[in-house]
């Protein structure tokens, strides 16, 4: 890697003919950090040690699926002239919203079979899920993509960036923003309040609500800037529209439960 004179590569290491790319490493990283942290806490709160490995056995190759078909189905007019390339994912297109809806899915099927409390489960790991994605962005720094529109050099030495994140923006010739950091900034902000908030005895399913509404909150603008975007219809953003729905049925069931539901469960309960 060559971190001052120009762009990073973006394979880690190769072994024999296979190239082990740097996004791909990252995105393990962030699964693997977000896994220690969520497995600590739910342990803590009663889980048995198991219980996060048998739904992550299940959740991350179907959440992968999930990633990747959500892009694709958007992308569909390219794949559908591309098609050897919609298996290639080391060139990146992993779509996070499609990622988190299957494992939504997948975690509420599984605690429905061992009877357990989704939204308790939820809770539980909604602060890990965040980690992960903080980590996971700087798989798209790697590969150059995920970024924003044009910048000058000087406004990215404005932000106090060092020189090995401004060479990696330079891409064919112009500086872009940086909008995978600001993404990362973001999300890592959210981590660190929702550790805080474990102090509150929040409603079960609130901590949940609280990461639905900050990232899509953080997310709907952050889309704005970027590039790459997928579109629904038009110019309308996907992400941008997923943000919006989220994040208002976060806040209405939040406030639903508030005023409607006595005696609801605590986040600190057993």
């Amino acid at each position: 890697m060559n971190f001052l004179l120009g762009a990073i590569d973006p394979i880690a290491f190769s072994l024999g003919p296979i190239d082990v790319r740097w996004y791909g490493v990252i995105i393990a990283t962030g699964i693997v950090i977000a896994f220690l942290v969520a497995q600590k806490e739910m342990v803590k709160r009663g889980f048995h040690p198991d219980f996060l490995t048998d739904v992550l056995i299940w959740a991350v190759p179907l959440a992968i699926l999930g990633a990747r078909l959500y892009y694709v189905i958007f992308k569909w007019e390219f794949y559908a002239q591309n098609p050897g390339k919609i298996l290639q994912i080391w060139e990146g297109g992993l779509a996070i919203h499609g990622a988190l809806i299957v494992s939504f899915i997948v975690a509420y099927v599984f605690t429905k079979k061992r009877d357990v409390s989704f939204l308790k489960l939820a809770d539980m790991t909604a602060p890990s899920i965040l980690i992960g994605q903080t980590v996971g962005r700087w798989g798209n720094f790697m590969n150059q993509e995920a970024h924003g529109g044009e910048v000058s050099r000087s406004f990215l030495e404005n932000l106090f960036l060092p020189d090995w994140i401004i060479n990696q923006m330079y891409i064919d010739g112009t500086y872009y923003h940086p909008t995978f950091l600001y993404e990362s900034l973001w999300n890592f902000t959210g981590v660190m309040i929702m550790i805080a908030l474990r102090r509150v005895n929040l409603l079960r399913g609130e901590m949940f609500l609280f990461y639905i509404m900050w990232y899509s909150f953080g997310r709907f603008f952050i889309e704005g800037m970027r590039t790459d975007s997928l579109y629904l219809i038009g110019e309308l953003r996907t992400a941008q529209v997923i943000s919006i729905i989220g994040f208002a049925v976060a806040l209405i069931i939040v406030i639903y439960r508030r005023v409607m539901i006595k005696n609801a469960a605590r986040y600190k309960d057993a």
